[in-house]
């Protein structure tokens, strides 16, 4: 298998398994959970169309994803003035502490990703994202 396919799988394969017992204990599937989070972690991300633009998730899973967590009140809807098409999710009181678990979760995995490399490694490796998001940036931009 490819390794940088096999990386990226691998990496979602390891979350999953660290969100399993909160969602477990939440009783929210994972996709429920992510989508909490990403509206979380992203508050000029608001709708269903960013999740799917953004996450990558598919139309009918945010959908039925959307309802489980509006009737179970960690997200309500909320019309956008001038546009009754276009409604925002607002993540509700109840959903912060459950945030706050899943960012404090998030950075849990992301340390143990890095550990075992010093700080030299980690510098090369965030320099070189930056240097690979310039340049997707400049692929975007030609290809418009």
């Amino acid at each position: 298998m490819n390794p940088e396919l096999e990386f990226a799988r691998k990496t979602a394969l390891a979350y999953n398994a660290l969100c399993r017992p909160l969602c477990q204990e939440l009783n929210l599937p994972q996709t429920a959970f992510d989508i909490l989070m990403f509206l979380g972690n992203n508050p000029s991300y608001k709708t269903a169309s960013d999740i799917v633009e953004i996450r990558h998730i598919k139309a009918n899973l945010v959908s039925v994803n959307v309802d489980r967590l509006v009737r179970e009140g960690y997200l309500m809807r909320q019309e956008v003035k001038g546009d009754r098409r276009k409604t925002e999710l607002i993540c509700t009181e109840k959903a912060q502490p459950v945030i706050r678990r899943g960012q404090k979760l998030q950075r849990t995995f992301f340390d143990r990703l890095l550990e075992n490399t010093d700080e030299q490694t980690r510098n090369a490796f965030f320099a070189a994202m930056k240097i690979m998001e310039k340049n997707i940036d400049m692929i975007l931009e030609e290809t418009k």
